[in-house]
């Protein structure tokens, strides 16, 4: 089994391809990662250094790869921060091709916009990209909860606005959308939520917020990964829910104990693959 994933790349810590190789390997998925940047660090940090890869050259890539035979063996595509509009579009041609080869391939599509707390940290046109071109295309969007509002346009405060906005995204084309760190006026004080919106139903999840430095980015990268990787896997939607949540509270945990400033992947692997700590799924009506 084979996923393409087209994302960032930053040499010091996990965020982008440098957080979803691993645990997608550890499903027993070969990656083959294409960077949209090279990054000494996200850019959380203010030493971060680097640069978005060029169109021309992410195409080169890609067209290597299908030289190879390596497009018509994909099972999937997973994509997350782009670092430019062009990049987007070349997500897009790389989908379409992939599914001309395997119409049952799964193309994920991480809209990697911004968060609560800084708001959006992407440029104008990557903006409008994710907010209608890529969304018109995916098969599975994965957006938090700030994102989801800026792909619906709308406010996002209720579990109304929470359903309206996802019925409205799924009405260009995904079949699932995952909503990642909801916190609604009626989530349980300390608790966060995962839902999931498919035509066959709703479905939420609750963890408990767990105490991270400010500097622990990736844990939607590594939510999409493994959404992703469940369903190819042959898990049903609600099960790969399921599976997501405890793989990636069992990371998030262990690095809350460690209190360090990255995911800690590594340690956190084989407990991401059979983890100790289950939430129950819950159907909303």
């Amino acid at each position: 089994m084979q996923i393409i994933s087209i994302q960032s790349h930053v040499a010091y810590g996990h965020v982008g391809n440098s957080a979803v190789e691993l645990p997608l390997q550890r499903l027993g998925i070969n990656v083959v990662p294409v960077h949209t940047t090279l990054l000494s660090s996200h850019k959380g940090y203010s030493e971060a250094r680097g640069h978005a890869v060029e169109e021309e050259k992410l195409r080169a890539i890609i067209d290597g790869l299908g030289d190879l035979g390596v497009l018509d063996r994909c099972d999937g595509i997973l994509s997350g921060y782009l670092g430019s509009a062009a990049a987007g579009q070349v997500v897009l041609d790389t989908a379409r091709r992939i599914k001309a080869a395997n119409p049952q391939a799964l193309f994920c599509c991480d809209p990697v916009i911004g968060d609560r707390d800084k708001g959006i940290y992407v440029s104008n046109d990557i903006h409008a990209f994710l907010k209608t071109a890529a969304t018109d295309v995916a098969d599975v969007i994965t957006p938090n909860h700030f994102e989801l509002g800026e792909l619906a346009g709308q406010t996002v405060r209720t579990q109304a606005d929470v359903n309206a906005a996802c019925h409205a995204l799924r009405a260009r084309g995904p079949k699932w959308v995952l909503v990642t760190s909801v916190q609604l006026n009626t989530t349980p004080d300390k608790q966060i939520e995962m839902q999931l919106h498919a035509d066959a139903g709703k479905w939420t999840v609750n963890t408990p917020v767990l105490p991270l430095a400010p500097t622990v980015k990736g844990a939607g990268d590594v939510t999409a990964a493994l959404f992703t990787g469940h369903l190819l896997r042959g898990s049903d939607p609600v099960e790969a829910l399921a599976k997501t949540t405890a793989g990636i509270f069992a990371i998030l945990a262990t690095t809350s104990r460690a209190g360090a400033p990255e995911l800690r992947l590594v340690e956190a692997i084989d407990l991401m693959a059979d983890p100790t700590d289950t939430f129950p799924v819950k159907s909303i009506d």
